[in-house]
Protein backbone atom coordinates (compact mmCIF):
# COMPACT_ATOMS: atom_id res chain seq x y z
CA UNK A 1 0.00 0.00 0.00
CA UNK A 2 2.97 2.24 1.00
CA UNK A 3 4.41 1.81 -2.45
CA UNK A 4 1.94 2.17 -4.14
CA UNK A 5 1.10 5.91 -2.61
CA UNK A 6 4.85 6.72 -3.09
CA UNK A 7 4.64 5.73 -6.66
CA UNK A 8 1.13 7.61 -7.38
CA UNK A 9 2.77 10.72 -5.59
CA UNK A 10 5.77 10.49 -7.73
CA UNK A 11 4.08 10.11 -10.85
CA UNK A 12 1.89 13.15 -10.19
CA UNK A 13 4.78 15.36 -9.42
CA UNK A 14 6.93 14.61 -12.15
CA UNK A 15 3.44 14.87 -14.06
CA UNK A 16 3.52 18.31 -13.04
CA UNK A 17 6.97 19.20 -13.41
CA UNK A 18 6.84 18.21 -17.23
CA UNK A 19 3.35 20.15 -17.68
CA UNK A 20 5.15 23.08 -16.68
CA UNK A 21 8.10 22.74 -18.57
CA UNK A 22 5.96 22.02 -21.78
CA UNK A 23 4.20 25.07 -20.62
CA UNK A 24 7.26 27.26 -20.60
CA UNK A 25 8.57 25.73 -23.97
CA UNK A 26 5.60 26.58 -25.82
CA UNK A 27 5.73 30.18 -24.31
CA UNK A 28 9.00 30.89 -25.35
CA UNK A 29 8.27 28.91 -28.98
CA UNK A 30 5.43 31.53 -29.51
CA UNK A 31 5.77 34.15 -32.32
CA UNK A 32 5.56 37.00 -29.73
CA UNK A 33 8.60 35.88 -28.05
CA UNK A 34 10.22 34.33 -31.39
CA UNK A 35 10.39 37.78 -32.73
CA UNK A 36 11.65 39.48 -29.53
CA UNK A 37 14.34 37.51 -29.59
CA UNK A 38 15.18 37.74 -32.98
CA UNK A 39 15.54 41.65 -32.48
CA UNK A 40 17.66 41.35 -29.43
CA UNK A 41 20.09 39.38 -31.49
CA UNK A 42 20.11 41.82 -34.09
CA UNK A 43 21.38 44.66 -31.93
CA UNK A 44 23.69 42.56 -31.06
CA UNK A 45 25.14 41.00 -34.55
CA UNK A 46 28.07 42.54 -35.96
CA UNK A 47 27.92 43.77 -39.97
CA UNK A 48 29.89 41.11 -41.32
CA UNK A 49 28.02 38.23 -39.84
CA UNK A 50 25.85 36.14 -42.23
CA UNK A 51 22.16 36.57 -42.48
CA UNK A 52 22.35 32.84 -41.44
CA UNK A 53 23.66 34.13 -37.89
CA UNK A 54 20.45 36.42 -37.52
CA UNK A 55 18.03 33.40 -38.55
CA UNK A 56 19.34 30.32 -36.28
CA UNK A 57 18.99 30.06 -32.46
CA UNK A 58 21.35 28.00 -30.65
CA UNK A 59 20.55 28.02 -26.68
CA UNK A 60 23.78 27.73 -24.09
CA UNK A 61 22.54 23.78 -23.42
CA UNK A 62 22.50 23.36 -27.32
CA UNK A 63 26.30 24.48 -27.28
CA UNK A 64 27.12 22.35 -24.43
CA UNK A 65 25.40 18.84 -25.60
CA UNK A 66 27.55 19.58 -28.88
CA UNK A 67 30.34 19.41 -27.27
CA UNK A 68 28.94 16.47 -25.38
CA UNK A 69 30.17 12.62 -27.66
CA UNK A 70 27.03 10.70 -27.39
CA UNK A 71 25.08 14.17 -28.22
CA UNK A 72 27.68 15.60 -30.65
CA UNK A 73 25.63 16.18 -33.85
CA UNK A 74 22.20 15.88 -32.47
CA UNK A 75 21.01 18.71 -33.84
CA UNK A 76 21.81 18.27 -36.91
CA UNK A 77 20.28 15.03 -36.83
CA UNK A 78 17.00 16.71 -35.64
CA UNK A 79 17.14 19.10 -38.63
CA UNK A 80 17.54 16.44 -41.15
CA UNK A 81 14.52 14.48 -39.55
CA UNK A 82 12.52 17.99 -39.44
CA UNK A 83 11.77 17.77 -36.03
CA UNK A 84 11.21 21.67 -35.20
CA UNK A 85 12.58 21.15 -31.35
CA UNK A 86 15.63 22.08 -29.89
CA UNK A 87 18.08 18.79 -29.22
CA UNK A 88 18.32 19.98 -25.04
CA UNK A 89 14.29 19.81 -25.50
CA UNK A 90 14.73 16.14 -26.97
CA UNK A 91 16.87 15.13 -24.68
CA UNK A 92 15.11 16.04 -21.74
CA UNK A 93 11.94 14.67 -23.20
CA UNK A 94 14.08 11.42 -23.72
CA UNK A 95 15.47 11.68 -20.25
CA UNK A 96 11.97 11.90 -18.70
CA UNK A 97 10.35 9.44 -20.29
CA UNK A 98 13.52 7.45 -19.82
CA UNK A 99 13.35 7.95 -16.38
CA UNK A 100 9.23 7.83 -15.65
CA UNK A 101 9.32 4.05 -17.02
CA UNK A 102 12.29 3.04 -15.34
CA UNK A 103 10.83 4.39 -11.84
CA UNK A 104 7.43 2.71 -12.29
CA UNK A 105 9.21 -1.05 -13.26
CA UNK A 106 11.76 -0.73 -10.54
CA UNK A 107 8.63 0.20 -7.90
CA UNK A 108 6.57 -2.45 -9.08
CA UNK A 109 9.26 -5.00 -9.88
CA UNK A 110 11.65 -4.05 -6.94
CA UNK A 111 15.16 -5.17 -9.32
CA UNK A 112 17.35 -1.94 -10.11
CA UNK A 113 17.84 -4.26 -13.23
CA UNK A 114 15.05 -4.63 -14.80
CA UNK A 115 14.36 -0.74 -14.63
CA UNK A 116 18.23 -0.32 -16.16
CA UNK A 117 16.70 -2.35 -19.06
CA UNK A 118 13.47 -0.28 -19.28
CA UNK A 119 15.17 3.00 -19.51
CA UNK A 120 17.85 1.71 -22.45
CA UNK A 121 15.06 0.40 -24.63
CA UNK A 122 13.27 3.79 -24.34
CA UNK A 123 16.73 5.05 -25.86
CA UNK A 124 16.63 2.59 -28.35
CA UNK A 125 13.32 3.10 -29.54
CA UNK A 126 14.00 7.21 -29.77
CA UNK A 127 17.28 6.92 -31.71
CA UNK A 128 15.94 4.09 -34.22
CA UNK A 129 12.66 6.49 -34.54
CA UNK A 130 14.85 9.56 -35.53
CA UNK A 131 16.82 7.53 -38.18
CA UNK A 132 13.10 6.77 -39.18
CA UNK A 133 12.13 10.37 -39.64
CA UNK A 134 15.53 11.16 -41.23
CA UNK A 135 15.58 8.12 -43.32
CA UNK A 136 11.27 8.69 -44.49
CA UNK A 137 12.40 12.54 -45.16
CA UNK A 138 15.17 11.50 -47.40
CA UNK A 139 12.86 8.87 -49.26
CA UNK A 140 10.54 11.96 -49.34
CA UNK A 141 13.23 14.29 -50.98
CA UNK A 142 14.03 12.28 -53.52
CA UNK A 143 11.07 11.36 -54.66
CA UNK A 144 9.84 14.90 -55.19
CA UNK A 145 13.09 16.79 -56.35
CA UNK A 146 12.95 15.68 -59.65
CA UNK A 147 9.82 17.54 -60.43
CA UNK A 148 11.23 20.93 -59.00
CA UNK A 149 14.23 20.46 -61.07
CA UNK A 150 11.50 20.31 -64.45
CA UNK A 151 10.19 22.56 -62.57
CA UNK A 152 12.88 24.69 -62.42
CA UNK A 153 13.91 24.03 -66.08
CA UNK A 154 10.75 25.01 -67.26
CA UNK A 155 10.65 28.17 -65.31
CA UNK A 156 13.86 29.02 -67.04
CA UNK A 157 12.60 28.09 -70.91
CA UNK A 158 10.20 30.57 -70.18
CA UNK A 159 12.32 33.25 -69.28
CA UNK A 160 12.01 33.66 -65.85
CA UNK A 161 14.74 34.04 -63.92
CA UNK A 162 16.44 31.39 -61.54
CA UNK A 163 15.72 33.50 -58.30
CA UNK A 164 12.19 33.18 -59.52
CA UNK A 165 12.59 29.54 -60.54
CA UNK A 166 13.70 29.17 -56.99
CA UNK A 167 10.74 31.00 -55.50
CA UNK A 168 8.36 29.15 -57.29
CA UNK A 169 9.42 26.03 -56.11
CA UNK A 170 9.26 27.33 -52.31
CA UNK A 171 5.75 28.53 -52.92
CA UNK A 172 4.33 24.97 -54.61
CA UNK A 173 6.68 22.13 -53.97
CA UNK A 174 5.70 20.28 -50.64
CA UNK A 175 7.38 19.64 -47.64
CA UNK A 176 10.65 18.88 -47.63
CA UNK A 177 11.76 20.23 -50.88
CA UNK A 178 9.42 23.09 -50.68
CA UNK A 179 10.64 24.83 -47.34
CA UNK A 180 14.35 24.33 -48.01
CA UNK A 181 14.14 25.99 -51.26
CA UNK A 182 12.00 28.81 -49.80
CA UNK A 183 14.56 29.42 -47.09
CA UNK A 184 16.70 29.63 -49.76
CA UNK A 185 15.27 32.40 -51.52
CA UNK A 186 14.52 34.18 -48.44
CA UNK A 187 18.56 34.23 -47.31
CA UNK A 188 18.98 35.24 -50.71
CA UNK A 189 16.47 38.38 -50.49
CA UNK A 190 18.63 38.93 -47.01
CA UNK A 191 21.89 39.73 -49.34
CA UNK A 192 23.36 36.01 -49.88
CA UNK A 193 24.46 35.07 -53.20
CA UNK A 194 21.67 32.44 -54.61
CA UNK A 195 24.46 29.77 -54.91
CA UNK A 196 25.70 29.85 -51.32
CA UNK A 197 21.88 29.90 -50.29
CA UNK A 198 21.34 26.40 -52.07
CA UNK A 199 25.09 25.00 -51.09
CA UNK A 200 23.94 25.54 -47.17
CA UNK A 201 21.04 23.02 -47.69
CA UNK A 202 23.19 20.27 -47.60
CA UNK A 203 23.47 20.85 -44.09
CA UNK A 204 19.61 20.86 -43.43
CA UNK A 205 19.55 17.57 -45.46
CA UNK A 206 22.02 14.55 -47.01
CA UNK A 207 20.96 13.85 -49.98
CA UNK A 208 23.37 13.05 -53.20
CA UNK A 209 20.82 14.58 -55.64
CA UNK A 210 20.98 18.08 -53.61
CA UNK A 211 24.55 17.97 -53.82
CA UNK A 212 24.81 17.07 -57.50
CA UNK A 213 22.25 20.37 -57.90
CA UNK A 214 24.63 22.85 -55.90
CA UNK A 215 27.17 22.03 -57.71
CA UNK A 216 25.97 22.66 -61.06
CA UNK A 217 24.58 25.77 -60.00
CA UNK A 218 28.10 26.60 -58.43
CA UNK A 219 29.76 25.43 -61.87
CA UNK A 220 27.14 27.21 -64.02
CA UNK A 221 27.32 30.78 -61.94
CA UNK A 222 31.20 30.52 -62.81
CA UNK A 223 31.17 29.67 -66.37
CA UNK A 224 27.69 29.65 -67.48
CA UNK A 225 25.84 27.25 -69.85
CA UNK A 226 22.33 25.79 -70.79
CA UNK A 227 21.10 25.32 -67.53
CA UNK A 228 17.65 24.48 -68.18
CA UNK A 229 19.43 21.47 -70.00
CA UNK A 230 21.73 20.44 -67.38
CA UNK A 231 18.66 20.05 -64.85
CA UNK A 232 16.46 18.49 -67.64
CA UNK A 233 19.43 15.76 -67.89
CA UNK A 234 19.86 15.97 -63.75
CA UNK A 235 16.04 15.12 -63.17
CA UNK A 236 16.18 12.44 -65.85
CA UNK A 237 18.89 10.53 -63.80
CA UNK A 238 17.32 10.82 -60.76
CA UNK A 239 14.20 9.36 -61.97
CA UNK A 240 15.55 6.28 -63.64
CA UNK A 241 17.58 5.91 -60.55
CA UNK A 242 14.78 5.63 -58.21
CA UNK A 243 13.06 3.19 -60.84
CA UNK A 244 15.66 0.76 -60.40
CA UNK A 245 15.64 1.30 -56.61
CA UNK A 246 11.82 0.26 -56.64
CA UNK A 247 13.03 -2.91 -58.80
CA UNK A 248 15.21 -3.61 -55.67
CA UNK A 249 12.70 -3.17 -53.43
CA UNK A 250 10.67 -5.55 -55.86
CA UNK A 251 13.48 -8.39 -55.51
CA UNK A 252 13.78 -8.32 -51.68
CA UNK A 253 10.57 -8.29 -50.83
CA UNK A 254 10.62 -11.65 -50.07
CA UNK A 255 14.17 -11.02 -47.68
CA UNK A 256 12.43 -8.44 -45.68
CA UNK A 257 9.27 -10.46 -45.14
CA UNK A 258 11.60 -12.85 -43.50
CA UNK A 259 13.33 -10.57 -41.46
CA UNK A 260 9.76 -9.23 -40.13
CA UNK A 261 8.46 -12.99 -39.12
CA UNK A 262 11.85 -13.96 -37.57
CA UNK A 263 11.49 -10.66 -35.60
CA UNK A 264 8.07 -10.77 -34.51
CA UNK A 265 7.42 -14.86 -33.90
CA UNK A 266 9.46 -15.38 -30.79
CA UNK A 267 7.69 -12.35 -29.43
CA UNK A 268 4.27 -13.17 -30.65
CA UNK A 269 4.87 -16.86 -29.26
CA UNK A 270 5.87 -15.61 -25.78
CA UNK A 271 2.91 -13.49 -25.68
CA UNK A 272 0.48 -16.87 -26.67
CA UNK A 273 1.95 -19.08 -24.01
CA UNK A 274 1.49 -15.68 -21.17
CA UNK A 275 -2.22 -15.88 -22.09
CA UNK A 276 -2.41 -19.31 -22.39
CA UNK A 277 -0.71 -20.53 -19.48
CA UNK A 278 1.07 -18.08 -17.55
CA UNK A 279 2.76 -20.67 -15.05
CA UNK A 280 4.70 -21.64 -17.70
CA UNK A 281 6.75 -18.46 -18.24
CA UNK A 282 6.41 -17.92 -13.99
CA UNK A 283 9.48 -20.02 -13.52
CA UNK A 284 11.48 -17.89 -16.35
CA UNK A 285 10.45 -14.55 -15.38
CA UNK A 286 11.02 -14.70 -11.56
CA UNK A 287 14.55 -16.26 -11.58
CA UNK A 288 17.05 -13.94 -12.13
CA UNK A 289 19.14 -16.16 -14.92
CA UNK A 290 15.82 -16.16 -16.56
CA UNK A 291 15.88 -12.51 -16.58
CA UNK A 292 19.36 -12.55 -17.92
CA UNK A 293 18.65 -14.99 -20.48
CA UNK A 294 15.55 -13.08 -22.26
CA UNK A 295 17.94 -9.93 -22.27
CA UNK A 296 20.59 -11.65 -24.19
CA UNK A 297 17.74 -13.40 -26.22
CA UNK A 298 16.11 -9.71 -26.92
CA UNK A 299 19.98 -8.31 -27.88
CA UNK A 300 20.40 -11.24 -30.04
CA UNK A 301 17.30 -10.80 -32.08
CA UNK A 302 18.42 -7.27 -32.72
CA UNK A 303 21.34 -8.01 -33.74
CA UNK A 304 19.81 -11.00 -36.15
CA UNK A 305 17.45 -7.78 -37.71
CA UNK A 306 20.28 -5.67 -38.35
CA UNK A 307 22.11 -8.23 -39.55
CA UNK A 308 18.90 -9.24 -42.28
CA UNK A 309 18.54 -5.45 -42.73
CA UNK A 310 22.18 -5.10 -43.76
CA UNK A 311 21.88 -7.82 -46.56
CA UNK A 312 18.97 -6.70 -47.99
CA UNK A 313 19.75 -3.04 -47.96
CA UNK A 314 21.35 -2.05 -51.13
CA UNK A 315 22.79 0.99 -51.97
CA UNK A 316 21.44 2.91 -55.68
Amino acid sequence: MLHSIAALTFLSALCVIIAVYLFLIERQSSPKTELKRRLQRMTRVKSKETPEAITRETTRADQFLAHLPATRGLGKRLDHAGLKITAATFVMATSLLAFCLAAGVILQSGRILLGVLAAATVVLIVHFFLRFKIERRNNMFTEQFPDALTMIARSLRAGHSFTTAIQLVGQEVPSPVGPLFKNAYDQQQLGMRISDALTRMNDRIDSLDLRFFTTVIAINSDVGGNLSEVLDKLAMTIRERLKIRRQVQVYTAQGRMSGYVLGALPVVVFVIFGIANPKYESALINDPMGIYLLAFAALMQLMGLMIIRKIIRIQI
